[in-house]
């Protein structure tokens, strides 16, 4: 038989486990907090940018689309030759810092925009003073080194990398981490509260005996404590309200 939940069901099983909701979600929220802010060691990028032509023998005659396509496409020859061992030896050695060259590429991004001859060269380090110190240091020993590679010794920095007063790291990011934590939490939460729901097969009033037995509910047995009786002039009488109990209601064990 196929079964259908309405709304107010819906609601009503969602307000029966709020409190486990909210529970999942403030510690999804808070296990987010202390892994971002005290166990992700936060890292900072430095951000350079330089631009590559070609020596062009007539200066007076310059440059045209077919120069300017060869540029950009010749972008990403640049790209893996700042990577290459020839630059980043020489980087770890003017740094001294005690990275290999390895280290050094596995903190360097190089790209550049669609169509266009301007490369981006971005550090990422636990040290946003190493950062700029490795982007500049790389863009500056690629000026050098390009020439004896290539016919190309025109390099232009446009943008060297530049240490802020106040670094701001951009891994991890706490607020966004709990943003998603909280949603994540919601999610698990709601979803464990119909689980739990779906699980638990206790007859609870007579709309769980009518769907169980598939009959309807013909009159109930009301059910008196003690504390519900009231002895007035030797005579004991039913006080408040009283509860009733559907005849025929049952309880299945776990």
């Amino acid at each position: 038989m196929e079964e259908t939940i309405s709304l107010q069901e819906i609601f009503e099983v969602i307000k029966k486990r709020f409190i486990l909701i909210l529970s999942l979600s403030v510690a999804a929220v808070i296990i987010a907090a202390v892994v971002s802010y005290l166990i992700i060691t936060p890292t900072y990028e430095a951000k350079t940018q330089f631009i590559v032509n070609q020596n062009n023998a007539d200066p007076m005659a310059g440059y045209n689309v077919n120069d300017i396509r060869t540029n950009v496409e010749i972008i990403n020859t640049y790209n893996d030759i700042i990577k290459s061992p020839k630059i980043l030896d020489i980087v770890a050695e003017e740094l001294d810092s005690g990275l290999s060259a390895t280290q050094l590429a596995a903190k360097l991004q190089v790209a550049s925009g669609n169509n266009s001859q301007v490369v981006n060269v971005t550090v990422t380090d636990i040290d946003p003073e190493m950062a700029v110190q490795i982007a500049n240091t790389t863009v500056e020993v690629f000026k050098e080194q390009i020439p004896s590679i290539m016919n190309v010794n025109n390099v232009s920095i446009l943008s060297p990398a530049v240490l802020s007063s106040n670094p701001q790291p951009v891994n991890p990011n706490p607020m966004l981490n709990m943003a998603i934590a909280l949603v994540v939490g919601l999610m698990a939460g709601v979803g464990l509260a119909f689980l739990l729901e779906y699980l638990d097969q206790s007859v609870k009033d007579e709309k769980d005996l009518e769907r169980h037995l598939g009959i309807p509910v013909l009159g109930v047995v009301a059910v008196m404590k003690e504390e519900d009786i009231k002895v007035r002039n030797g005579v004991r009488k039913p006080v408040g309200v009283v509860r009733s109990e559907a005849v025929g209601s049952f309880k299945k064990e776990g």
